[in-house]
């Protein structure tokens, strides 16, 4: 559907990638993975004719209809929640409104009545009489209920409208379908119904993507971008992550080891279209088609300075109203030694006043907080903000004020598992990026030798690489 012959793109007279040469298929999703600045969203650009390439080019069968996830949240405020989802099929929403139109005169000619009748023929081909059930039924899946259904865009608040915006690019069956970050801001039930439809969509799929369970669960196929290259291998995230960090060792047994490999990721109880193309396509695969990527991974370990006792913390009818709104209503709850808790909801202000609470950074009006004796705990807040801003201290000296142990090598240490090495340890806080500063922060927790662990969404801003291994040093954890 897609082909990628010899493409480049300098910066500058600095290659980003070059030389790629790549075939996206119908009936395929392919994830598209790399670190943070390797041009992931520069090169979907490119793919959907938003950006041109140095050299190269990109070939789109005739007649297929690409669908392109929008990003600019307030583009369609003058219109209706409903208009905006039809409007992913742009010929379809035009139709509509020309027939409008022509029925609205007061007085139609000849000539009108057979351009109304040349419209009625297109806008049944494409589904216009269905157009508004089909897209209930997206924003429905979405989340999004049939009262706002005809609500302006603009009355909406941000969340909402970046579901609508992803209900337009999903609607009206497009033959290719390109996504930057769709599950950016959803809530679990969205994602879940985004996952399912995706794992029936006839199309093919190309997403950039962050989410490490959405890439499982979707992709049939990896294109990494490393080192100024893209390649594509068959699988879905895990499959290459892993497959990258054991290849030299399956070459050595290629037989046995590798097909055991191979099998497990293989082995899909779903049914959908998705998962039996890739069940098929690994079934295929041979070591010379495995990855090897030359990314650098973090660590991160989270070690005590001593254990946690059997009584770690008490909430009792904690409540909380923020900006007239009550977010917090007799919030009870008790956590216990190896307790491991996930806060899920609609409203991400009523997780971040719960945090600041519990890490005693907000007062609640009613109820109380109660520490275990033996409980001490790091924080990990959603903004950190007033952590680095108009902080003139490098990396080094900044980490030092957690720190017991001054000694620069010391320090150093931590910094290095969050892939902070050499010179660039020196560099001023206030220039580093959002996932620079995480990782800041994932190295001062580490630092801590707390028991406890409150972590306020700690995978914004940061690369694939980074939540593995927070997940796995999460996994790790024995305590909270």
């Amino acid at each position: 559907m897609i082909t990628v012959s010899d493409l480049s793109l300098n910066y500058s007279g600095t290659p980003l990638f070059s030389h790629v040469d790549l075939q996206f298929l119908r009936g395929n999703c392919y994830g598209i993975i790399g670190a943070n600045g390797a041009g992931k969203s520069t090169f979907l650009k490119i793919l959907s004719g938003d950006l041109e390439p140095s050299t190269g080019e990109v070939s789109i069968l005739p007649n297929t209809r690409m669908s392109v996830l929008k990003q600019n949240q307030n583009a369609y405020d003058a219109y209706n929640v409903m208009d905006t989802v039809i409007m992913g099929n742009q010929r379809l929403y035009d139709i509509g409104k020309e027939k409008e139109a022509l029925y609205a005169k007061e007085e139609m000619t000849d000539e009108d009545g057979m351009r109304a009748c040349q419209l009625e023929e297109e806008y049944a081909e494409l589904g216009g009489w269905e157009s508004e059930s089909d897209a209930s039924r997206i924003l429905q899946g979405l989340g999004i209920g049939t009262d706002l259904h005809y609500n302006d865009m603009a009355t909406l608040d941000a969340r909402l409208k970046v579901k609508v915006l992803l209900a337009q690019a999903l609607f009206g069956s497009p033959d290719l379908l390109m996504m930057d970050e769709p599950t950016n801001n959803l809530d679990i039930d969205a994602v879940n119904w985004l996952e399912d439809f995706l794992l029936d969509f006839p199309g093919t799929v190309i997403v950039v993507s962050h989410d490490r369970h959405f890439l499982n669960t979707v992709c049939t196929h990896i294109v990494d971008i490393d080192y100024n290259k893209i390649k594509m291998y068959v699988g879905n995230y895990d499959f290459w992550y892993e497959s990258s960090q054991l290849v030299q060792q399956l070459i050595k047994n290629q037989n046995k080891e590798l097909q055991e490999f191979i099998s497990r990721f293989s082995a899909n109880k779903s049914k959908s279209k998705q998962a039996t193309a890739r069940r098929k396509l690994l079934d295929k695969l041979t070591v010379e088609e495995m990855p090897a990527s030359s990314r650098r991974y973090p660590w991160v370990a989270f070690s005590p300075d001593r254990e946690v006792g059997k009584d770690i913390l008490f909430v009792t009818d904690v409540s909380k109203t923020i900006d007239g709104v009550k977010v917090l209503d007799k919030v009870s709850f008790i956590v216990g030694h190896g307790d491991k808790i996930a806060f899920v909801g609609d409203n991400e202000n009523a997780h971040t006043a719960l945090f600041k609470i519990l890490a005693g950074e907000m007062e609640p009006d009613e109820g109380t907080v109660k520490w275990g004796q033996t409980a001490t705990f790091s924080y990990f807040p959603k903004d950190n903000t007033p952590y680095f801003e108009g902080c003139e201290d490098n990396l080094v000296q900044w980490l030092r004020q957690y720190s017991n142990d001054p000694q620069e090598q010391y320090l150093r240490g931590f910094l290095g598992r969050m892939l902070f090495s050499g010179d660039e340890v020196y560099k001023p806080v206030k220039v580093l990026s959002g996932g620079e500063k995480v990782r800041c922060m994932l190295s001062r927790m580490m630092l801590s030798g707390a028991n406890v662990l409150l972590l306020d969404q700690p995978t914004n801003h940061l690369d694939l690489e980074s939540i593995a291994a927070l997940n796995n040093g999460l996994l790790s954890l024995i305590h909270i």
